[in-house]
Order: structure tokens, then C-alpha cells, then sequence
């Protein structure tokens, strides 16, 4: 079997079916990203192949660093584009069996046509085609999401952001949606005095609450609330640690930001409960208009203090973490439930060893009269390939009902990054089609086509509501 052919992942005849029959033609709905609103209200034109692949990929810069690559060759200053570019091409034969191997040539393929091997020797044809492309082609930031046949795109926004981009997006007529995500996480850094202050100031001036009270706080919260959903926002979004397992009342969240706005830390214990608090805050008000609360929980986030302290956060050295996320999951989903104020939810989890607890949590919590209200999300972060993907399919099989599944998100910063849900369907194709071809499965294909038809695209679109 040729690399990449046509049934790349597709063992039997049933998978191959599935995929070209039904798969391969669906639109997609990437509802948790991280593409750049600006970007596409300005139609972005990249300067070259780099700065649209490399700039910002931690995965790359990863790989990179594991094969002993200069640092001012992935993140520096000191190189150009081209050296940059000559480094990650040199990589690449070095991830062999890594998600990056299969990612990168699909992306080559898929976007520009070109089916060659990246590698050091025919990185120079490779880079001159594809910003020829990138220079005189379609190939902008809008032309990128057309050709991959994206129907909407769910950013993700802080409560302080100006909304701007989304509007005049809206107003030129692209046919893909682009819909804001609210993501609130900068209000829970109550143990950082003054990072909060200074975003206190920023929310406080696009809302126009003053938001250095705790009443004030909660105000502008509401506001941003308010307007993401004209904006046509349908979700928000939370990395988390863990949800702490903690109560907190309203005079105690009302002391800690309070004094964390005139410069005193909060305690670890503190901040856990401002963190109860706010989740729960949060989940009403999307209970109370549909929209869905998606937890992202277990990174263990800049580790790597040199790193850090060199470049900053988000240098790509977060790593899994080993936290306990049973307990407060349970008090939140139990707790909003008991108020009949749980809404639509999503949780993703970021260590294997917590795949069947996310997989079975979500059954206790469903409330009969919304098809898969409580999901279990795809494969993320470090588990966004083939193992993770399949181990989350199979948990979600074994625990739950995957033909209710609302499928996969890039949860990427790069615009060719789209390639992933071509492998995460090819995967899905292959674990049903080799059940049928085992017979663990009847042949029935109006079950199967349906099944693969409803997770590639039908579930996302009727579980957030999008008119597409």
C-alpha cells in the first residue's frame, strides 16, 4: 500500500465505503479553535509558507526542540523564514509514527498540491511552489477555510476582546460563519494581583462596568455575556487545571477579587473557591440562553522554567498533568443539575488515564430529553491522533453512544490545520467498518451511513444550533 493513497487508515472494504461514500463529502463545522479573527475579516495574504505553518505550532516546535534544533531556528529572531523553514523540513523525517509525519504531508497535499516528502533536500522546491501559491493563489486566510469546505468556525475570545473583527466579518458577506467562543479564564487569576488588575481595566473599558468591584466584576461578565451572543456566540470555553472540588460563597468571591484588586494575592485555597464561584456562575447564564460550557481540564502549563523565563508563556513546553478531576466534576455537574441549571456540556480531558471516568461521567448527567446533551469531547491536545482518537471513540462506544457524538475540533492557531478532521474521519470510518467487516456490527448501511454522516457534521450543527 502506497503512502497517503486513497484509503490511507481504511482497512476494509466497509471503511473505504463509508469514507468516500459518505465521509469524505461533509462540510465541516470546526467549533472550538483558535484562528485569528483578524486574520479573516482581513482576508490575510501570508507572507510565505513559514509564517503560516511554523509561526505559533507548538507541536512543531517540539519535535524541533527533541532533535537538538537551535532555538533561534524555531522561535528566535536571529534567522530568517527560509532557515526556519530548512530546520522544520530537516525534522521531519525524524517523526516517523509521530501525528506530525501524517499531518504535515496532508496539509502539503491537501492545500497545495504537492505530494513530495518533506525533507532537507526538497525543501527548497517545496517552499518556492507553495508560496507561489500563498503570493498569487486563492490560498488567503478566507480562500484556505472555502477550500476546505468550512462552514463555520467558532474563535475563541476573551470577555475583554473587542468584538470588531466578528462584526464587520458579518457584514461582508463570507460564507463561512465565523462565531465568537467566550472564554473567561483571565478572571480566575486571583493568585496574580496584578495580571488581574490590569485585565480588570480592560474589561471594565469595553464594558463599561467598572470591574475592580467584585459587583462590578460579575456586571461586565453579564455585558460580554450579552454581547457574544449577538455576536452569534453559542458557547464558551474554560482551560482548566481541574474543577476544584470547593464551595464559595458570594461574600467570600466578593473579599478575593477585591483583594486581589488592591494587590494581594489570593491563597491556593482562595483561589480554588473563586474558581467554584465563577464556573458556576458562568454555566447559568449559558444554561439560561442554550449555549453549551466546554472544559477543557489537565494541562500542566509552562513547566519548563528556562523556557519560560527565555520566551514566555505559550512556548509549547505544557505537558500533561496528573490531576485528580473526578470529585469536582461531580460537585459541578451535581450541583447545577440540582438547580436544574445544567445546560449543554463538554469535556475534554488531556490524560488517557482519565478517558473512561470523562466517558462514564457523562452518562449520569444526561437529562432524557436532549439527545446527547452531555458529551464527551474528541481527542485533544496530546491525544489528537490516531491512539487518542481511537481510545476516545472506543470509550465513548463502550460507555456511551457515539452516533450522538458531536465529532472533532481542530482546537489549532494554524489555517491548515483543517487536514485533521479528513484524519480524524478516515479513523471513525475504519473503527465502523471494521466492525462490520468482523461482524460485530450488522451491514446495515443506512445505520452506518447515517452514523458516520451524523458525527463528521450533522451532530455538531444541531447541538449548537447553527443555521448553515
Amino acid at each position: 500500500m502506497a503512502f497517503l493513497d486513497d484509503n490511507f487508515l481504511l482497512a476494509g472494504p466497509t471503511a473505504q465505503s463509508l469514507y468516500h461514500k459518505v465521509a469524505k463529502s461533509q462540510g465541516i463545522v470546526d467549533y472550538h479553535c483558535h484562528l485569528s479573527p483578524k486574520d479573516i475579516a482581513e482576508d490575510r495574504r501570508f507572507e510565505d509558507l513559514s509564517a503560516v505553518w511554523l509561526a505559533g505550532d507548538h507541536y512543531k516546535w517540539r519535535a524541533m526542540r527533541a532533535c537538538g534544533v537551535n532555538e533561534d531556528y524555531i522561535t528566535g529572531n536571529k534567522t530568517t523564514s527560509r532557515e526556519k523553514f530548512q530546520a522544520w523540513a530537516e525534522t521531519v523525517p525524524q517523526t516517523l509514527r509521530n501525528p506530525l509525519f501524517h499531518w504535515t504531508h496532508l496539509e502539503l497535499r491537501r492545500h497545495f498540491g504537492i505530494n513530495d516528502i518533506l525533507e532537507g533536500a526538497t525543501a527548497q522546491p517545496i517552499w518556492d511552489e507553495a508560496n507561489r501559491q500563498l503570493k498569487h493563489g486563492n490560498l488567503t486566510a478566507r480562500g484556505i477555510l472555502s477550500l476546505m469546505k468550512v462552514e463555520l468556525v467558532g474563535t475563541t475570545d476573551d470577555p475583554a476582546d473587542s468584538l470588531d473583527y466578528h462584526h464587520a466579518i458579518a457584514k461582508s458577506g463570507f460564507k463561512t460563519q465565523i462565531v465568537p467562543t467566550l472564554r473567561p479564564d483571565a478572571c480566575l487569576k486571583v493568585h496574580l494581583p496584578e495580571r488581574v488588575q490590569a485585565w480588570a481595566k480592560r474589561l471594565s473599558a469595553i464594558s463599561g462596568k467598572n470591574a475592580d468591584t467584585f459587583d462590578g466584576l460579575i456586571a461586565a461578565l453579564n455585558k460580554r455575556h450579552d454581547d457574544f451572543a449577538a455576536a452569534g456566540c453559542r458557547a464558551t470555553d474554560h482551560g482548566l487545571e481541574y474543577l476544584p472540588d470547593v464551595t464559595c460563597t458570594d461574600a467570600e468571591a466578593k473579599s478575593i477579587w477585591e483583594k486581589a484588586q488592591k494587590g494581594t494575592a489570593a491563597t491556593f485555597a482562595e483561589t480554588e473557591k473563586f474558581t467554584a464561584y465563577i464556573m458556576l456562575h458562568v454555566s447559568r447564564l449559558n444554561h439560561a440562553k442554550g449555549w453549551t460550557t466546554q472544559l477543557h481540564l489537565g494541562p500542566v502549563r509552562d513547566p519548563n522554567l528556562g523556557l519560560l523565563n527565555r520566551l514566555g508563556s505559550d512556548a509549547g513546553c505544557d505537558t500533561i498533568g496528573d490531576y485528580r478531576q473526578g470529585p469536582g466534576l461531580v460537585r459541578w455537574f451535581g450541583t447545577l443539575s440540582g438547580e436544574n441549571a445544567l445546560g449543554k456540556t463538554i469535556i475534554y480531558n488531556i490524560n488517557p488515564a482519565d478517558t473512561a471516568l470523562f466517558a462514564c461521567m457523562i452518562g449520569s448527567f444526561q437529562d432524557g430529553i436532549t439527545p446527547g446533551k452531555i458529551q464527551y469531547g474528541s481527542g485533544w491536545w496530546f491525544l489528537d491522533q490516531e491512539r487518542g482518537m481511537r481510545d476516545q471513540m472506543n470509550a465513548l462506544s463502550d460507555l456511551g453512544l457515539l452516533g450522538r457524538f458531536v465529532g472533532m475540533v481542530t482546537d489549532s492557531r494554524s489555517f491548515l490545520s483543517y487536514p485533521r478532521h479528513e484524519y480524524f474521519r478516515r479513523i471513525l470510518c475504519d473503527l465502523v467498518g471494521s466492525d462490520v467487516d468482523s461482524g460485530r456490527i450488522p451491514d446495515r448501511s443506512e445505520w452506518t451511513e447515517k452514523l458516520i454522516a451524523d458525527v463528521c457534521y450533522q451532530n455538531a450543527k444541531k447541538y449548537f444550533g447553527f443555521k448553515l
